[in-house]
This record gives C-alpha cells, sequence and structure tokens, in this order.
C-alpha cells in the first residue's frame, strides 16, 4: 500500500493503504484532495441547470409558467420541494448514526471521518541540517538478493570502528540503535527522504533528546517475518544488520524499534519475538488486523503463517515499552486503539490524520523523544 501510506499508490510515497475502509485490507495511500477510487462529487442542482440551459439554448424558464429542466425532465415546485424533504430526512438519520459510524461498528468509518476532519496538517521537516547519512549495500544470504542499508547519525557523530565491547573509537561509547521498519511498496531510503528521519534526528538531539542512530534496510514486502520462499528478513535484521552496525560504533545489544504501516505491525512483531532485544517500540498506523480474513492479500502465507505471528491478542512482551500512533481517518485506526489498550501503550497519538507519510512526519519528533528516553536509562 502506498500514499505515499502506511499498510501505497498515487504518489507512492510508501506504507500500507487499506483499500477497504472497514476490514481494512490492501493498502492504498491517498494524498490528493479527491480520494483515488472515490467517485467525484455530484454536480450541485445548479450547476446541472446551467448544463442544461447550456446544451438547449434556453434559460431556467422556457416561457412564462413553465418549469426548469433537468437532464430532459421538467422539475416541477412539488418535485423540487419533495427531493429536498427526502435530502433533510437523509441528513437526519446520517447525523443519527453519525456517531456509530465514526467509532466504527457501522460501515464507511474511514470515508465519513475524512469527510468530516480531513488529513490534519501534514509534518513539515525542521529547518535545521540533518547529521551524517550513509547509504551503503550488501548480500543478505537471508533474503537471496541485494539489499540497501540507510544509517543517519545525529549531527557530531560520525561512523567509526569500534575499540572494544563497550566502547567505540577514544573509549567513547557506543551509539544507542533504533532501528526504522519502512511500509509495504517502501524501501529504506524513504527514512532520508519521505520520513525526512536525518533532520528530525538532528532537531531531536538540539531539543535535548539523548543521541542515536537510525537504521533502515531494505525490507521488502515481507511483513517484517520469514516467508514460505524463504525470505526472512527477520534473520536478516538480527543475524547481517546488527553485526555491520556494531562495526561502526553502533550498540546493538539492546535497541528500539520504530515503523510505519507495514513496519509498525513488524516492530511490535520484532519485540514480541526477541524482548530481550528491544526496549521500546514507537508504531505509526501498524497494518494489524484481527483475523487472517481481513488480512492484505500478501501479507501472510496463510492462515496458520497469521496465527503465528499474531500481534493482536498476543500481549505486551516484558520490559518493552510503546507508543502507538495513528489518525482519525486510518482504516487501522480501531485495531490500533485496541493494540494501546492491550500493550498498556505509555504514549499514545490518536488525532486528526490519515495514512500516509504527512501523518507520520507529524508525530515524528514525539516519537524520537520516547526512543530517546527509553535508549538513555
Amino acid at each position: 500500500m502506498r500514499s505515499g501510506a502506511g499498510g501505497e499508490t498515487p504518489a507512492q510515497a510508501g506504507g500500507d493503504a487499506v483499500a477497504d475502509e472497514d476490514a481494512a485490507g490492501d493498502e492504498e495511500i491517498l494524498t490528493s484532495a479527491q480520494p483515488a477510487g472515490e467517485p467525484p462529487a455530484k454536480p450541485s442542482l445548479q450547476a446541472r441547470l446551467r448544463s442544461s440551459r447550456g446544451r438547449s439554448g434556453r434559460g431556467a424558464r422556457s416561457s412564462a409558467g413553465s418549469e426548469p429542466e433537468l437532464g430532459g425532465r421538467r422539475l416541477t415546485r412539488r418535485k423540487v420541494l419533495a427531493g429536498v424533504g427526502v435530502t433533510a430526512g437523509l441528513a437526519g438519520a446520517a447525523a443519527a448514526a453519525g456517531g456509530a459510524v465514526y467509532a466504527g461498528w457501522l460501515p464507511g468509518r474511514q470515508r465519513l471521518v475524512k469527510a468530516i476532519e480531513g488529513c490534519g496538517q501534514a509534518g513539515s521537516p525542521p529547518p535545521v541540517s540533518p547529521g551524517a547519512v550513509t547509504v551503503t549495500s550488501f548480500s543478505s544470504a537471508a533474503r537471496h538478493r541485494e539489499v540497501e542499508m540507510v544509517v543517519a547519525f545525529p549531527p557530531g557523530y560520525e561512523p567509526r570502528s569500534t575499540s572494544g565491547d563497550d566502547a567505540g573509537d577514544g573509549g567513547t561509547p557506543p551509539l544507542p540503535l533504533c532501528l526504522v521498519l519502512h511500509g509495504r511498496g517502501d524501501r529504506a531510503r524513504a527514512v532520508a527522504d519521505a520520513l525526512a528521519g536525518p533532520t528530525y534526528l538532528a532537531a531531536a538531539t538540539a531539543a535535548g533528546v539523548a543521541p542515536f542512530a537510525l537504521v533502515a534496510v531494505d525490507g521488502g514486502e515481507t511483513y517484517w517475518h520469514r516467508r514460505a520462499g524463504g525470505d526472512d528478513p527477520e534473520k536478516m535484521l538480527l543475524d547481517e544488520l546488527l553485526p555491520r552496525l556494531a562495526t561502526e560504533g553502533i550498540r546493538t545489544d539492546r535497541f528500539a524499534a520504530i515503523g510505519w504501516s507495514m513496519g509498525g505491525y513488524g516492530a511490535l512483531l520484532l519485540a514480541q519475538r526477541h524482548p530481550e532485544r528491544i526496549v521500546a517500540v514507537a508504531a505509526s498506523s501498524p497494518a494489524v488486523w484481527r483475523s487472517p480474513e481481513q488480512s492484505a492479500a500478501g501479507a501472510f502465507d496463510s492462515a496458520a503463517d497469521f496465527e503465528a505471528h499474531r500481534v493482536l491478542g498476543a500481549g505486551p512482551a516484558p520490559g518493552v515499552t510503546y507508543r502507538i500512533d495513528c489518525g482519525n481517518a486510518d482504516p487501522f485506526s480501531p485495531v490500533a486503539k485496541d493494540l494501546a489498550s492491550e500493550l498498556a501503550a505509555a504514549e499514545t497519538g490518536f488525532l486528526v490524520g490519515c495514512h500516509d507519510f504527512g501523518f507520520w512526519r507529524r508525530q515524528l519528533p514525539a516519537q524520537l523523544a520516547f526512543v530517546g528516553h527509553a535508549l538513555s536509562r
């Protein structure tokens, strides 16, 4: 999917978008004023009357006492008033059901909330200079392909070789690590491009957040777990990525994880499976479903695969602190709220927003502060 969100189409900036607004199925990110896949707004009565006049060459009334025409049909005053009455009745019924739809237990929740609230202010990268960013690639045996790795350092830090288990060059302690797991349809570079992570990291450290490194790597569309075909992004993270980071003076025994959409799910799953390694998780719009039938096509190999990698219903991982963020108009919002409650999330951000990078950037400063605090304890 992409929103460029979370769980990715016109603008495909990344993430898991959801085609089914009620079941949160295949992902598709909507960034334009007219959401992709939605019919255009119907023209108003006045507009159609003007169009009718243009076609017929006559005014609203062709002669004294005649009635206006609409699409070749005559409209009497009685018909117009009857239409107004029906419209008013429907509006009243919609208002009565609005709270239920907004709460998520009647159909149309995403569309209604988006129509009422919109997507809110998109996050704008702060006007600061980022620290060093490196982009390298390596051959992943776990994923059977070449992958890219992006490392963003806070200002004043550079890649360096370690001189011991607990110290970097010159005895400098290794820099704490936050893994960044991308959404479906994205790649590691999205952390620096669409998310503007290096710039936000620089602003966070300038504001007093303890410094740490952001690291992303290509995970494909695997949903960050081993697939039937042998693609194993989890093994890549633990057995291939972390050893490479250790040689750059980055601490890898305990670390945090941030992710959006598919990556939000992946971060939660990683913590669940390896709580001894993860200190904190900040998940944006996590692509999580209640059942295999509701999941996006290709997210899991089977119902058994879904259950083996279930996040909702598994409870919090011991020793891990959580932050969950999701926009009100995001299809994953109802499940994300259940997740936050089940995981006893230390922080949450449920507010105006959609499944897109505009929302994910807006929430990133709070997530970086949350991660920085957890890593510095």
